[in-house]
């Protein structure tokens, strides 16, 4: 086979499940669950200490990022509408320019999923020992960790309705939560708390750039939707409305919630805050009983984004094992209509990372830098996506007069440019070499281990099929 991609009028695709199994088919109100469910995890909840190094600086980066991020939306459902086909990124990359690059895009988006996984889990702890392990004694840090990995394994492994109904709860109970600190919060904003601007001791831009880097991560999962291209039904349809309706909803809480946290709690107070929309909520109500709330509702909140994200980790290989990219085993069904193998393979290496990555590190650095390396690995399938759309428009243009070519062609270019910066100011601003540059060798170090099973697989590889021709968008 050489690409499932999804059958415009019906959405069914060649692969189908076997014998007795569940429909796997989401429609346009689970589509938009599982964006905003995979964008909205526990990264804008631990967001402003990531930040707190720069300061209130990184409002204009979380501006300029959510830029960013819709661009990579419209871009994803204008793809999506021409190349409905399962592994989103991965698909324009191999159509556009061949398996090697294809393969390339795969792999790196591959390690994007179950590295950002590991760090949605981290981050998540951060939250849970607001209850548990309040000394953070790291041993059973990683524990928890461990278990936050698992459980929303087993959801996936029961099945694609059981994981559609997990992530529609979640969703709504963490989109709630934000929605309150975007809207009560703001009557709440101390202005003192914007001063100083920037408390990083680097040039503005500097600053603002290396904000950009650690806020990509809460964007992550713009593109969830045209990567399970195969459990969507009327793809060409639902898609492109469920990216940017969900990205453009997340985009307003995010942008409101962070102005009002950062606008609440001083600089120096976020630094060090594990939980900060709970010192948050906190400090509106002046007890605890709403710090201790808005917890629960982020730990909901995380176990939802590693939900989806869990599905993304063997989505995408499922697609490249169906072209030969990846080794079979990925494109395992099991009885209940799921990759296991690739759910399980993706949950043991976020595991391994996460121990990894503990090692002689807190939880807010492993964090840190765990975010780093997956806007790293998730800027390159972006860049590539980004270079597609620019290839295949300039192409149909030179063809015949195609409506829509400059708003195509600016996002698309738009796409590239926040793709490239985001890759360039991936650096951890803590002390030391190592550290500094830690989310570069980490990244480096993954995307290496695939060069063998390329080797391994590029006689199996399949033809990229023809890239559709333009057909002028209906909705």
């Amino acid at each position: 086979m050489s690409h499932r991609i999804s059958d415009p009028v019906s959405g069914s695709t060649p692969s189908e499940p076997p014998p007795g199994a569940e429909p796997r088919k989401f429609g346009l109100p689970t589509a938009m669950a599982l964006i905003v469910g995979s964008i909205v995890g526990v990264g804008i909840f631990n967001l402003p200490t990531s930040l707190a190094g720069y300061g209130p600086i990184t409002l204009a980066s979380m501006a300029l990022t959510t830029v960013g991020a819709v661009a990579l939306a419209l871009l994803f459902a204008a793809l999506s509408r021409r190349l409905p086909a399962d592994g989103g990124p991965y698909a324009y990359a191999r159509v556009g320019f061949g398996n090697g690059l294809g393969f390339a895009n795969a792999w790196s988006y591959w390690i994007t999923a179950w590295a950002g996984n590991a760090a949605i889990a981290v981050g998540w702890v951060l939250y849970v020992e607001h209850f548990v392990n309040t000394g953070h004694e790291k041993l059973w840090s990683v524990v928890l960790v461990l278990v936050g990995l698992w459980l929303p394994a087993l959801v996936n492994l029961s099945g694609v309705k059981n994981m559609g109904a997990v992530q529609v709860v979640t969703t709504i109970i963490k989109f709630v939560a934000l929605a309150f600190m975007s809207t009560v919060g703001l009557f709440f904003i101390s202005t003192a708390n914007f001063t100083p601007w920037n408390v990083s001791g680097e040039s503005a831009w500097a600053a603002i750039g290396g904000g950009m880097a650690i806020a990509l991560f809460s964007y992550l999962g713009v593109e969830t939707a045209a990567v399970a291209a195969g459990k969507v039904s009327d793809p060409e349809r639902n898609i492109p409305r469920a990216t940017v309706l969900g990205t453009l909803a997340t985009a307003v809480v995010y942008m409101l919630s962070l102005v009002a946290v950062f606008g609440i709690l001083p600089t120096s107070t976020l630094a060090n805050a594990n939980a900060p929309f709970s010192d948050a909520a906190n400090e509106i109500f002046g007890g605890t009983w709403a710090g201790d709330a808005m917890a629960i509702a982020v730990i909901i909140s995380g176990l939802g984004a590693l939900n989806g994200w869990t599905m993304i980790c063997a989505e995408m290989p499922l697609a490249a094992a169906e072209d030969g990219l990846f080794p079979e085993q990925f494109k395992r069904i099991s009885s209940r209509g799921v990759p296991a193998w690739g759910l399980v393979a993706s949950t043991v290496l976020a595991s391994v990372a996460t121990v990894v990555n503990y090692l002689g590190a807190n939880g807010a650095q492993v964090f840190t830098v765990l975010v780093l390396m997956t806007g790293i690995t998730a800027a390159i399938p972006y860049a590539f996506s980004a270079l597609a759309q620019l290839k295949w428009r300039w192409a149909d243009h030179r063809a015949m007069q195609t409506p829509r070519f400059v708003r195509d062609m600016t996002v698309a270019g738009l796409s590239l440019v926040f793709s490239v910066l985001f890759i360039w100011y991936s650096r951890y601003t803590g002390e030391g070499f190592w550290l500094y540059w830690s989310p570069f060798i980490l990244a480096g170090g993954s995307l290496l281990l695939g060069i063998p099973v390329y080797l391994a697989q590029r006689r199996h590889m399949t033809e990229p099929p023809e890239v559709p021709a333009y057909t002028e968008p209906t909705g």
